[in-house]
């Protein structure tokens, strides 16, 4: 293979992501529209007793106290399923599909495929205060990876199959293709290389172009804010402030209840029917916290709702979804955080200056998401991609951005890697270039080399190369100018008098198995790690196997001090007029 200096590492492996991409954009829209669909059937199943796919809300059904039950039901439900067929269908997907990634090989099974959007919607349609992206996320990324693995792709490919899968779902759920991608990056993929960022792309443009075929065209709120005044400054770091407030306490009190749901005596397959009955009482008295609740959003985006009503409505809603997330039932985050953001914004309007209470809801409904999700790029252009509010994009950078340093600054993880460190697991959310990408092999390889002749005679070699004051355990052992292996020094050991060559004692390198000057450090240690060694030849090239250098570990271990010098030590400019040097006579 040849290798070269550029600015990207890629192979012809990309041309296969890119060509399967399309495909999984349009199969998790189908997906979609079967999990949109289910939640309706189920919606007119458990509030209306019919069987039909209209449109309906749970708060538009004679309110009774029959229907306290209802989500009780629902929970049930989802508590067999998920014992009986699979527990990976507990939870709001995000977390389950970044553990996939991170810690399971990019690995889901044909189960969760098939029990997350029945159990979604189920819970959903019975009254579940969730939004359906993180349970199109999970099924999205399952029929992703399920594809892969019958394709026999590895682990890196796999990933990013299942993060395009995912994100073409959120993208045909919400019809914002540019935020799914931003949140591929921020959450899901773990870096930033065209082998995954292409096939994710071209999975949701796909989506997006598929999507007006079966929800319609237009953004899923629509809105046009006036332009804000200078005033609005200071009232987009306030509301920032706020926002990471409300999205700290609601994180805390999530894991809270999962802490309180966790000490009861009862089998966690009985916890989303507890949930359901927090659910069914709030759902009582406030019907319209019910539910997916887009209606509510889009009338606190335009501000349609008074103060008093909205306030109630979003009380009720908070603690109806911290009660039903945290024992466990299946259902997304996203539509919940929108309404309780947008909730925020709506009480703030009134008393913040310098643009129109629609414009704080905007704003707070982008803040409480990324604080929460701890993805302020993703928050900013979904906001802007489920409202086309142009006008909106600097109120939504400041306040996003206020909102995600105070999460940052008082909260160790989000809500997303919350649940994954309580399983034992860290997460290191930080993205940075590898300094072992910035250099190469010639930049760091030893020139000066000390090599072993294959014909010499095994009793000259330990005083002449291992004595005890030898500066290396093993060499490049060249025959016919070509490097043939490395001699260690356990080869030799027991063995100083035998009558033997350099080369019967050497352990062979194939020309796969040494280093070439342009491949990047990384790659330096990857090929270490696979073949257990310290050390390993250089050459000029893999036919002529030319020995032109040795790279060791010490000499990969010098970018990293290279970073770390500039991340501590402190320096200071030196300023002033320079003095002219004395002048002697």
């Amino acid at each position: 293979m040849h290798f070269e200096k550029r600015d990207y590492t890629v192979n012809r492996r990309l041309l296969l992501l890119a060509a399967l991409a399309p495909a999984i954009g349009a199969v998790s829209t189908a997906a979609a529209v079967l999990l949109l669909n289910l939640i309706r059937l189920f919606t007119n199943l458990f509030f209306y007793q019919s069987f039909s796919l209209a449109e309906r809300s749970p708060a538009q059904h004679a309110p009774g106290a029959w229907a306290i039950l209802v989500p009780v039901a629902g929970g049930l439900l989802v508590g067999l399923m998920a014992r009986y067929g699979s527990d990976k269908i507990r939870g709001h997907g995000i977390p389950e599909a970044i553990e996939a990634v991170l810690f399971g090989k990019s690995r889901m099974s044909p189960r969760v495929a098939v029990l997350k959007p029945l159990s979604s919607g189920i819970v959903i349609g019975s009254g579940g205060p969730f939004g359906a992206e993180g349970p199109i996320i999970m099924t999205g990324g399952s029929i992703a990876s399920l594809l892969a693995q019958y394709l026999r792709l590895t682990a890196a490919e796999r990933k990013t199959l299942l993060v395009a899968g995912a994100c073409a779902g959120m993208t045909a759920i919400f019809g914002t293709p540019v935020a799914a991608v931003l949140l591929a990056v921020e959450l899901l993929l773990f870096e930033l290389r065209p082998r995954s960022l292409l096939p994710v792309a071209l999975a949701c443009a796909t989506a997006g172009f598929l999507r007006p075929l079966a929800f319609g065209p237009g953004p899923l709120f629509a809105l046009q804010t006036p332009p804000p005044s200078v005033a609005a400054l200071g009232s987009c770091v306030l509301a920032g402030l706020l926002c990471g407030a409300l999205g700290a306490v609601l994180t805390l009190a999530l894991y809270r209840t999962e802490d309180q749901f966790s000490r009861l005596k009862l089998h966690w397959m009985w916890w989303p029917a507890i949930g359901g009955l927090v659910v069914g009482i709030g759902g009582y008295f406030e019907p319209r916290a019910l539910g997916v609740g887009y209606d509510v959003i889009a009338d606190l985006l335009h501000d349609r709702l008074a103060l008093d009503a909205a306030l109630a409505l979003l009380a009720v809603k908070a603690v109806i979804w911290v009660a039903a997330l945290g024992s466990g039932t299946s259902g997304g985050v996203l539509a919940p955080l929108l309404m309780l953001g947008a909730g925020l914004g709506a009480a703030l309007g009134p008393v913040l200056p310098g643009a129109s209470p629609e414009l704080w809801a905007l704003v707070c409904m982008a803040g409480v998401l990324g604080s929460v999700l701890g993805a302020p790029l993703t928050a900013i252009v979904f906001a802007f991609g489920l409202t086309h509010d142009s006008g909106a994009l600097l109120p939504l950078l400041l306040t996003t951005a206020v909102a995600h340093g105070f999460t940052v600054l008082t909260m160790k993880r989000s809500i997303m890697t919350e649940k994954i460190a309580r399983r034992g697991l860290h997460i290191y959310r930080e993205y940075g270039v590898d300094p072992l990408e910035r250099q190469h092999v010639a930049d760091l390889m030893t020139t000066a080399v000390v090599s072993v002749d294959g014909e010499q005679a095994v009793g000259a070699l330990w005083p002449r190369y291992f004595g005890e004051d030898a500066p290396h355990r093993a060499y490049p052992v060249v025959c016919g100018g070509r490097v043939a292996g490395m001699l260690e020094r356990n080869a030799l050991r027991g063995r100083e008098g035998a009558p033997a060559r350099a080369r019967e004692l050497m352990a062979p390198l194939r020309p796969d198995q040494v280093l070439l000057p342009a491949q990047t450090a990384r790659v330096a240690a990857g090929r270490m790690a696979e073949m257990g060694v310290g050390r390993l030849p250089v050459v000029a090239d893999a036919a002529s196997m030319r020995l032109v250098g040795v790279l060791s570990l010490r000499d990969l271990l010098r970018p990293s001090g290279q970073v770390l010098h500039e991340e501590t030590q402190r320096e200071r400019l030196r300023g002033g007029r320079r003095r002219p040097p004395a002048v002697t006579s």
